[in-house]
């Protein structure tokens, strides 16, 4: 795997059956090592790590319903009041960020109704904002802090 545009991260790596596995410290297990699983994890350490998001408050592939198809967002990070804080799109490192993955995570986004979304390839990262009064989403310059 290449090294991305997150820091450093301690992983657990393993080889089982012929795949490579690496440990999820949120969901507690070792998953098939894929490209955008490497940024999937990255992005989760950053968030413990560098950003101070608490684990406890973090899901990974969670299920939400849109229009009677059943999704899941990569990582959704809840608020201390257990409302969604932060969605967050993970693409592979190979993958261009387009609008069409920009509107993805918007249209996931309209169900849960979070104050924040990231979406990365783990080179390149967009931070957006959205104002619940007028539905509408604006980019910012980093990470929202937790608290």
């Amino acid at each position: 795997m290449i090294e991305l545009n997150l820091p450093r991260i301690e992983c657990n790596i393993r080889k089982k059956e012929g795949k490579i596995e690496i440990f999820d410290v949120v969901r507690k297990k070792f998953i098939q090592l894929t490209p955008e699983e490497w940024v999937r994890q990255h992005m989760i350490h950053f968030l413990i790590n560098e950003q101070e998001y608490p684990k406890s408050l973090i899901k990974v592939e969670s299920g939400l319903k849109y229009n009677r198809l059943q999704k899941r967002s990569d990582i959704l990070v809840y608020s201390r009041s257990a409302t969604p804080f932060l969605i967050v799109e993970c693409k592979s490192y190979d993958v261009k960020i387009t609008q069409a993955t920009i509107d993805q995570v918007s249209v996931y986004n309209k169900q849960l109704g979070a104050p924040y979304a990231v979406v990365s390839n783990g080179l390149i990262h967009y931070c957006c904002e959205f104002d619940r009064k007028t539905g509408k989403m604006s980019f910012i310059n980093s990470f929202p802090n937790f608290d």
